[in-house]
């Protein structure tokens, strides 16, 4: 297999995968955007890694394969068959995308496998670092950007909100799963009963805990929105479009009620592309 080949793999996961990030992607320039492609591919396999098995055992065992090739593309000795491997390491040729996030990731990912509960709010905000924010981290390097540890602090920032959100987003799913990521002592404070959740049935209270944590996406999306004009060139139009679809759901997801249990709040395309202008203006609004 080819890198050219490698390269056109991941693209085709990022497109399967995330409409979202892809429509974002395809505003950066053309080597930037296969380069976060195959960031995508790879962070999407890792998690389809632990999610789409039966069992907590073959997800281990995935898991583990799927780390190999981010430890072989850091060596530099990608396996030819492995578009993952080949793909990831034409990317760290090229940019200095940091290994250290990518092991926080795999930290997020052995949680999930783990079904461990999560209790506080501190370990919701650690559980979307380690699974999104540091998603930050690999493409800023990629994208180019000035203001150094704050900007990557305010990706940081972003990356959470859009973890948060696919979390509010998908309650009903994961329920499903047998996984909720609400925190128990949320739950408790707001007297919800999960076999209730279950049932579909959206309380007075229910919606009080989501408006809640509505409130702290919204509040890391103000953050997020710091960092984006310090992205070079159309990179920062790029994250902004990605940014603006993200909390697009979370206004949907008010629009439907906060019933997240039997419907899933989603951006239809017109919408998603009639905020590629907004934001440029968001991003470059004040110096025109």
């Amino acid at each position: 297999m080819t890198t050219s080949e490698a390269i056109a793999y991941c693209n085709k996961i990022t497109k399967e995968h995330s409409s979202t990030f892809y429509l974002g992607s395809r505003l950066f320039g053309p080597q930037e955007r296969k380069a976060v492609a195959v960031v995508y591919a790879v962070c999407r396999s890792g998690d389809d890694a632990v999610d789409e098995v039966s069992s907590a055992q073959m997800s281990a065992a995935n898991l583990s394969i799927w780390w190999r090739h981010i430890e072989n593309a850091y060596a530099q000795t990608p396996d030819p068959n492995e578009p993952l491997e080949l793909g990831l390491a034409w990317v760290l040729e090229n940019y200095d995308v940091p290994r250290a996030a990518f092991e926080e990731l795999y930290l997020g990912l052995a949680s999930d496998i783990s079904g461990q509960c999560i209790q506080t709010m501190d370990e919701l905000m650690l559980y979307c670092r380690r699974v999104a924010g540091v998603i930050g981290l690999l493409i800023s390097p990629i994208a180019g950007y000035r203001g150094g540890e704050a900007t990557l602090e305010h990706a940081l920032a972003l990356g959470n909100a859009m973890q948060l959100t696919n979390i509010l987003r998908d309650v009903g799913e994961d329920l499903s799963r047998n996984r909720c990521y609400l925190p128990k002592e949320r739950l408790e404070y707001y007297k919800i009963d999960l076999d209730a959740l279950r049932r579909g049935e959206v309380s007075e209270n229910y919606i009080a805990l989501l408006e809640e944590l509505s409130d702290l996406a919204h509040k890391l999306y103000r953050s997020g929105w710091q960092g984006i004009p310090k992205l070079k060139g159309v990179a920062a139009t790029a994250v902004g479009v990605a940014a603006l679809n993200y909390e697009g759901i979370l206004h949907k997801l008010r629009q439907n009620g906060y019933n997240n249990l039997t419907e899933r709040a989603h951006l239809k395309t017109y919408e998603r592309i009639a905020l590629i202008p907004k934001a440029f203006y968001s991003v470059y609004g004040s110096a025109l």
